[in-house]
């Protein structure tokens, strides 16, 4: 019995030392095995979203171009997405622009684009890509039509600076969750042609509240839609410094953002 008793016990104990030897192997097959990396959900969520800022003028340069970069770049820090900024047409390649998530064509005005960059940007948007243009964003590119439909309308002319009522046509829009009906607003307001007839209005002015306006009744000055492949995000707003400062306007932009980062 003794005898039984300790070749049993010995044969337990060869088996533990067996195992674990096996388990040290296997860990090291595992370690060593060439298995792509993956990235946890949890990790990819904090990755942040790259976002190219246009500011390049060959007509009327806005001095708050200076104020609505630091603006975007402040909003940046504060919800997760990376501003670049860029004055050369030349980054307009289709290579580059696929490291954007977003391209906001801020307050650009003229011909700011040659035709190779015309095609890589137009390439980019087909792909899906994303363009949120503000204020003079609509002063530009008049002989492309593409851009014209893409922008949603091209600026004409303005009166002086002043107050005007902004009627909120749609308010389950991110860029406009957090207005009420109406919103008294200082700044240069556009009136527009060729407004593009395919766009979602979110902001009307009302002509009635302010001078110089000559859209009459179907006057938008924020808009969105998804076009030829990708999305396309206007707001005439963003002329002067303070408007950067406007905690409506601030959340007006992030929401454009977001809808156009699909977030």
């Amino acid at each position: 019995m003794k005898f039984i008793f300790k070749s049993t016990l010995f044969l337990i104990v060869l088996v533990l030392f067996n195992s674990c030897g096996s388990t040290k192997i296997d860990q090291q097959v595992i370690l060593n095995h060439p298995e792509p990396l993956r990235i946890s959900k949890s990790k990819l969520a904090v990755l942040k979203p790259k976002i190219l800022v246009f500011t390049k003028t060959a007509g009327y340069r806005h001095g708050s171009i200076e104020k609505g970069v630091a603006t975007l770049k402040e909003l940046g820090i504060q919800n997760n997405f990376e501003i670049t900024q860029t004055e050369d047409s030349l980054q307009f390649t289709i290579d580059n622009l696929k490291k954007y998530q977003l391209v906001i064509f801020l307050s650009t005005t003229q011909d700011v684009l040659g035709e190779e960059q015309q095609n890589a940007f137009k390439s980019y948007i087909n792909s899906g890509g994303s363009f949120l243009g503000i204020h003079a964003a609509s002063d530009t590119e008049y002989d492309w039509p593409w851009y014209g439909k893409l922008v949603g309308a091209y600026f004409v002319s303005h009166p002086e600076q002043q107050e005007a009522r902004i009627n909120v046509i749609d308010n389950t829009h991110k860029s406009t969750s957090h207005l009420n009906d109406t919103w008294m607003h200082f700044d240069e307001w556009y009136n527009f042609k060729d407004i593009n007839p395919d766009i979602h209005v979110l902001l009307m002015l009302d002509e009635g509240s302010y001078l110089g306006g000559i859209n009459g009744d179907n006057h938008p000055i924020a808009w969105y839609h998804e076009f030829d492949g990708g999305r396309a995000f206007y707001t005439g707003l963003g002329h002067t410094d303070a408007s950067y400062d406007d905690s409506n306007f601030r959340k007006h932009l992030i929401g454009a953002i977001e809808w156009c980062l699909r977030r």
